[in-house]
């Protein structure tokens, strides 16, 4: 994390809050790497496909239409990593391996979706967009 120095008029509480929240216009803020995860196409998917129900990974592969076998245990082991997903193993023959949402996860599906919503409720503006550029 960059180092954060403190002008004359702030407050320690100031410097703690910059710590706590991050910086993500710094280059070397870890806070990229999570907004690289959860902003991946895959890892939007993943969250929203999660946000309904626990899924075992053969059915959220069907879920996330176009996904590969190893993106998808990659997604998931990196939004595992940061603490929005849940894998739980239950011990039986053959193996059986359930995905969830944790609470964090929850509210970062929820503000992942509003973008999700907004690109499916705006794409016929886009595709005109689109259109345009192609005419020019």
């Amino acid at each position: 994390m960059e180092k954060v120095t403190m002008g004359p008029d702030e407050h320690p509480a100031s410097l703690s809050q910059q710590l706590r929240r991050g910086n993500l216009m710094a280059a070397t803020c870890p806070s990229r790497e999570v907004l690289k995860h959860v902003t991946s196409r895959w890892g939007v998917l993943v969250l929203i496909a999660l946000e309904a129900d626990t899924l075992r990974f053969s059915a959220l592969r069907r879920a996330v239409g176009g996904v590969s076998e190893r993106m998808l245990a990659q997604t998931l082991q990196w939004l595992e990593g940061d603490g929005l997903v849940e894998r739980i193993a239950y011990d039986v023959v053959p193996p059986h391996v359930e995905y969830s949402l944790t609470p964090l996860g929850r509210e970062a599906a929820e503000k992942v979706r509003v973008l999700a919503d907004w690109i499916e409720a705006s794409l016929p503006r886009i595709a005109r967009a689109w259109e345009e550029r192609q005419r020019d």
